[in-house]
């Protein structure tokens, strides 16, 4: 059985879909994090690559810890705190090789997010009203499956098996992330993301709305996770880019179902 990849050049570039099997891309925490760095938001960056940004409040810190001793470690992590230096009252990781356009859109919602809050009276980083169907309807109707287990848990799994996210719904006595999702075999996947109980629902929305969109994402064929190729859909290829070239343009916004800019 042959698939889309086999007689491409391994550094020509490609654009595919679905996103969750698309690979890593580009992993630059300026691009991913997207803050307004010359607006008062801290910024540092170690030369093995570890970077941590903060806002001008300090209560939003985000960090990138790579790892490249480990293959397919490292780390992105959003921690959100009621107060400076206190504890975390919510926190979302980021598998290092989660592709990072859906990377991108979450931390440009936790932004949107953080503005609103400073121009109102709101204070949605923490009390965020959106509700858990604005994350998983856009799923259902994309052709995903749903289950439900007695154990407060739901399930939703991408058509063709390699993907997915699951809701932990009842929160009582309950240890582990309110939401996590995967792309790639559920045994061994390519990346895993987990969202805490306190997260603002409308982040999670922001991540599936871009784990789902239909916007292709430019990768070169070498960078593609090989194990699920054959999952994947080759949009249009793409002209071979010079040498030390970018592979991944910063994408947009991807829409939030039920919000407006």
């Amino acid at each position: 059985m042959t698939h889309s990849f086999e007689n491409l050049d391994p550094a020509q570039s490609v654009k595919v879909l679905p996103r969750h099997l698309a690979g890593p891309g580009a992993a630059d925490p300026r691009t991913v994090w997207a803050f307004p760095f010359d607006g008062g938001w801290p910024f540092a960056q170690t030369d093995a690559g570890t970077a941590a940004a903060f806002s001008p409040c300090l209560r939003l810190q985000t960090t990138f810890d790579p790892q490249p001793e480990k293959p397919g470690s490292g780390t992105w992590t959003i921690n959100a705190h009621r107060a400076p230096f206190t504890e975390p009252t919510w926190q979302i990781t980021f598998d290092a090789t989660t592709p990072a356009e859906l990377l991108h859109d979450v931390h440009t919602e936790l932004l949107d997010l953080y503005l609103e809050d400073r121009h109102s009276d709101q204070d949605r980083l923490f009390q965020d009203e959106t509700a858990p169907h604005e994350v998983y309807a856009p799923l259902l109707t994309r052709g995903w499956s749903h289950a439900v287990k007695t154990d407060g848990t739901q399930t939703f799994l991408t058509p063709e098996g390699l993907g997915g996210v699951r809701h932990r719904y009842a929160t009582s006595g309950s240890s582990g992330p309110a939401w996590r999702a995967w792309g790639g075999y559920p045994s061994e996947p390519h990346w895993r993301a987990r969202f805490s109980f306190g997260t603002p629902t409308t982040l999670v929305a922001a991540f599936t709305a871009s784990l789902i969109s239909t916007e292709a994402l430019q990768r070169t064929v070498q960078d593609v996770p090989a194990q699920t190729r054959r999952a994947l859909y080759v949009a249009t290829p793409a002209a071979k880019q010079p040498q030390g070239a970018t592979h991944v343009a910063p994408p947009p916004p991807a829409p939030v179902p039920g919000r407006t800019r």
